[in-house]
């Protein structure tokens, strides 16, 4: 693994393949650059490509806000600007990792607030982008945003005791991923507890850095308007079962971005189970040999 530099902010990130197209995965809320599982890489390597992933600022081994002043939800809807930071930033901290790659532009494929992150870099750096993939996200932090009960109740439940160990890292990722990613798949169980299992061991869970992530995304407002300004071929995926951002949210962003390809899978939940990755690795691969601008 290695560092990319944006300012004071120091970002993890590891590689797969050697040669190839370049395509950058973004991960979302409080999840470290392990939820893109190695096989999933891997597998994308075998289609051509050349792939990065890497961990946000507030996650895993980047840089974390330690003692940044982070206000509510509430506050942040209100005045943006007293956030530590919003999803621009995380934007910007994507390029610095493309910059220490020698990637003059990526195809960017971003899930859950990595989409919100995604979207945000093409508007802000659209040169950088060949295509556009946001998955199981939403183009606003006012559309589709609010979990089932079920998520919220076991969030309250996990939040309420500390992790213990590795082991007991892998059991509360696979309770909660049977509560978000309950779709119509079976969960790897083997997977999400490794995963689990080695986030921990990189840098156990950071509540104060998930909540300012989430802040960052309420402080960054409707991306709507802005979104039909976005030129390059786009994918939008969600699932009809998603628990955590509604579909109604994949819908908002195909809607916003001019040209944009919907995938909804009626079986798929806030997850991507390995089942679901021929399809999905298939879609990636059939927009970005488009590379193409959208309609306008």
């Amino acid at each position: 693994m290695a560092q990319a530099h944006n300012g004071r902010i120091a970002l993890e990130y590891e590689t797969f393949g050697s040669s190839g197209t370049p395509l950058l995965l973004i991960s979302g809320t409080g999840v470290q650059m392990l939820i893109w599982p190695d096989a999933f890489c891997e597998a994308l390597v075998a289609r051509g490509f050349h792939v990065a992933r890497f961990d946000n600022r507030d996650t895993g081994l980047s840089t974390h806000l330690d003692g940044a002043s982070t206000p509510s939800m509430f506050t942040a809807m209100l005045r943006p600007a007293t956030a530590p930071y919003r999803l621009a930033e995380m934007a910007d901290d994507a390029v610095a990792v493309m910059d220490a790659l020698g990637w003059p532009a990526a195809h960017i494929v971003g899930s859950s607030l990595g989409g919100m992150i995604a979207q945000e870099l093409a508007l802000r750096h659209p040169s950088r982008v060949l295509t556009l993939t946001s998955m199981m996200s939403t183009c606003s932090a006012r559309i589709a945003t609010m979990p089932t009960k079920a998520v919220m109740n076991a969030l309250k439940t996990l939040d309420g005791t500390p992790v213990r160990d590795a082991e007991d890292a892998g059991d509360r990722a696979l309770a909660l991923k049977r509560v978000m990613g309950a779709g119509g798949y079976p969960l790897d169980e083997q997977l999400i507890r490794d995963i689990g299992r080695r986030s921990y061991l990189r840098c156990p869970d950071d509540d104060e850095a998930d909540r300012r992530q989430r802040v960052a995304m309420i402080a960054s407002g409707d991306r709507r308007k802005r979104l039909g300004r976005v030129r390059v071929p786009t994918l939008v995926i969600h699932g009809e079962k998603d628990p955590v951002i509604g579909v109604k949210g994949g819908r908002a962003t195909a809607r916003a971005i001019p040209g944009a390809r919907l995938r909804i899978f009626p079986e798929m939940a806030h997850d991507l189970p390995s089942a679901l990755w021929p399809d999905v690795i298939d879609e990636i691969a059939s927009l970005t040999t488009a590379q193409t601008p959208a309609p306008r």
